[in-house]
């Protein structure tokens, strides 16, 4: 399969197409493009354009083309969409993408729609998923799942999962429930194709499955689904009735956000932005940050002003200033994403006090290899022996608090339940230039004897 390439060229085909009306040969041209492609197709082109392509298409496809583009672009063309067609599609979508977009619509609105989806079990479906919250297993969750009675043979098995995969995408597990709908188990396909048609369900289903609450938050079953390789998992209420099921579609999602708010925490943005979005949002997302950085740059000026005699009298020590300040990000964040990964990931063991000495540990090792090279540049650049090992001592303090800084403080945030990718960007960068220059002079200081 050749991978689909975004090209000026095609977007003009397809504008002038579109003001030609040329409709059949849109249809043609569509007809060979998958339903993502579309969509990056729609985003690219004018509000009045996108909702042209998508009242031409079938619903069939429109509604997964809706459901894949980004929310700005899917907002303006629902607003060009009457109420009666945005349930048109509502009716294509599994429940738990129709719930995303009926979450995006108008207030005023939603109920219109809701009332437009002639599926009366469907709309209900989607009035369900919608009191859950997003950042929940309940929020992820579609309604659409086979399920089976333990109290079935394999025959009346056999019929009812004719009549319930007609209205499921892909069938992931055939899910076994007891009278109360509480689920027992899942079942195997080849159980079933090889038992006989009287056997009972309860005789050959596999009791153990992996199952999530409805309150379970997202990153919490996406650790589950990775952990155990798996391609869906089934949703329980509180009372442990089977309530629908997440698939991994739906967990690359949720990785895929977590990866872009933990990225841009990193870089110092404090809220989810995009690169669209407007000036003002995103002075907001950035400012914050860039004030804390300001305030460390006044603190680590109030810091040198403080030792200013012995900077006149050791001018060299000046110059080095950049070079500690930069070590000091640099190890804070080098620490603090592993931390980072390794909280997201689950993959730390071990004791706190374990972390810290192991950290610690590699930061020595690291600080006395760096110091040994700088000292030896020093002591041949300037010929000054004990400035070469004041500034090479410093640089082993600063490399060790900035690997305690950068070990802890993510540790530290987490056990609070803040989230520690804060502590990978400025945060971390900004405490640690301030505390590595303040030990770089009061160091240099001791040692010159000044």
């Amino acid at each position: 399969m050749t991978p689909f390439k975004l090209t000026d060229e095609l977007i003009v085909n397809i504008r002038q197409l579109i003001a030609d009306k040329k409709n059949a040969a849109l249809r043609l041209m569509m007809k060979e493009f998958h339903y993502a492609d579309i969509a990056e197709i729609a985003e690219e082109l004018k509000v009045d354009e996108a909702t042209y392509l998508i009242k031409l298409l079938d619903s069939e496809k429109t509604s997964d083309i809706l459901a894949e583009m980004d929310e700005d672009s899917r907002e303006a063309v629902l607003n060009n969409l009457s109420v009666k067609e945005i349930a048109g599609e509502l009716e294509e979508l599994d429940t738990d993408d129709a719930a995303d977009i009926v979450g995006e619509l108008p207030k005023e609105i939603v109920q219109e729609v809701i009332s437009e989806i002639e599926d009366k079990e469907h709309a209900a479906d989607i009035v369900d998923l919608l009191r859950y919250d997003d950042n929940s297993a309940g929020g992820l969750m579609a309604k659409e799942l086979v399920k089976v009675n333990e109290n079935w043979n394999v025959l009346t098995c056999v019929k009812e999962m004719r009549a319930q995969a007609e209205n499921v995408t892909r069938v992931h597990s055939i899910y076994v429930v007891d009278n109360d709908d509480k689920l027992k188990g899942r079942l195997s396909l080849k159980d079933l194709l090889t038992t006989s048609t009287k056997t009972h369900i309860k005789d050959v289903y596999i009791p153990k499955v992996d199952s999530v609450t409805v309150s379970e938050k997202s990153e919490e079953v996406a650790k589950i689904m990775s952990k155990y390789d798996l391609e869906a998992i089934p949703v329980v209420d509180e009372i442990g009735r089977l309530v629908g099921r997440i698939t991994i579609d739906d967990i690359v999602d949720v990785i895929k956000e977590e990866a872009d708010k933990d990225y841009q925490l990193a870089a110092g943005i404090s809220q989810d932005v995009e690169a669209d979005d407007s000036i003002w949002e995103l002075t907001r997302a950035r400012l914050p940050w860039l004030i804390l950085g300001l305030f460390g740059g006044l603190g680590a000026a109030a810091i040198m002003g403080g030792f200013e005699e012995m900077i006149a009298k050791h001018a060299i020590l000046f110059f080095f200033t950049p070079l500690i300040a930069a070590m000091a990000g640099n190890v804070g964040v080098q620490s603090s994403a592993i931390i980072v990964q390794g909280l997201a990931n689950d993959d730390l063991k071990g004791s706190i006090s374990d972390r810290l000495i192991k950290e610690m540990l590699l930061a020595l090792l690291n600080g006395f290899i760096l110091a040994v090279l700088l000292m030896i540049f020093t002591w041949i650049w300037q010929g000054d022996f004990a400035t070469a090992v004041a500034i090479s001592v410093s640089l082993i303090a600063v490399i060790m608090v900035a690997g305690f800084i950068g070990t802890f403080t993510p540790l530290f945030l987490n056990r609070r339940g803040i989230d520690p990718a804060i502590a990978t960007g400025p945060f971390i960068t900004t405490s640690n230039d301030i505390f590595g220059i303040l030990i770089y002079f009061w160091i240099a200081k001791l040692i010159l004897g000044i």
